[in-house]
């Protein structure tokens, strides 16, 4: 480890996150999918780039959260309907999230879940936006795309530790949740 601080772990792992998520985006409105290769180009990025800035206890805890969430994910598959690829997009990022604050992540997910239904619904709606991409299977199926929700989630986590304004916030508010 080199010495990081959290804020500039979180910026390291933001610019490096940032061009997977944009294609996890892209691809699961195209196709409904989320590619595999881009769940290990996730994996990829925490454990090189991991490595390099955070202390050594703390990224092996992270695989804690890998193995959770992808058990969470995969018995949500069985027996809701959920994505194999959403299941996995979501172990993979949960690498990046301290447990401590599971707390802020999950309403934060809801918020995007029901802001990104709302706006793909309304998106698909407008002629213009269809003809403009013609080839984007996720206009005709019934099921949503939740990888937007997702990498939603995932980016805003991201920012928010990348710049300290917004650390600091979300550090304050998570101990007065649970005083």
């Amino acid at each position: 480890m080199l010495g990081f601080t959290p804020v500039q772990i979180y910026q390291v792992f933001l610019v490096l996150c940032l061009p997977v998520c944009l294609w996890v985006a892209i691809s699961d409105l195209k196709t409904m999918k989320i590619p595999n290769r881009s769940v290990l180009a996730l994996i990829a990025i925490f454990v090189f780039a991991g490595l390099l800035v955070m202390p050594l206890e703390a990224w092996l805890w992270r695989w804690a959260n890998f193995a959770v969430v992808l058990a969470i994910g995969f018995v949500l598959n069985a027996v809701a309907n959920v994505g194999a690829g959403d299941a996995k997009f979501s172990a993979a990022a949960a690498l990046f999230v301290t447990a401590s604050h599971a707390g802020f992540v999950l309403p934060l997910f809801a918020a995007f879940l029901l802001a990104a239904f709302a706006a793909h619904r309304l998106l698909r709606a407008v002629p213009a936006i269809v003809r403009a991409t013609p080839d984007w299977v996720s206009w005709k199926r019934k099921d949503f795309p939740m990888g937007l929700a997702l990498v939603g989630t995932f980016v805003t986590y991201l920012a928010i530790r990348a710049i300290p304004p917004f650390d600091a916030w979300v550090q304050s508010l998570l101990v007065s949740m649970a005083t």
